[in-house]
């Protein structure tokens, strides 16, 4: 996984991977640390976004609140 740069220094976002139309978030803390978002859930351009603000290091965890919530394809 590629480490988050969390620029705004307030992120859950620990890392991250990209694998084609999907994207991996692990986060510091909760219960479930990894989650899957796929093209399919809960789409592929909300994945893409996903991936540019990852890439960005900056926004990823706020996104996730805002917009993602709970479409995710599967946490463990």
């Amino acid at each position: 996984m590629t480490p988050y740069m969390n620029r705004n220094g307030n992120s859950n976002v620990e890392a991250y991977e990209i694998d084609g139309d999907s994207i991996t978030v692990k986060f510091m803390s909760g219960r479930w640390q990894y989650y899957l978002y796929t093209s399919q859930r809960p789409g592929a351009a909300v994945v893409e976004q996903m991936q540019d603000l990852a890439r960005q290091g900056r926004g990823l965890n706020s996104y996730i609140s805002r917009v993602v919530r709970t479409n995710f394809e599967r946490k463990w």
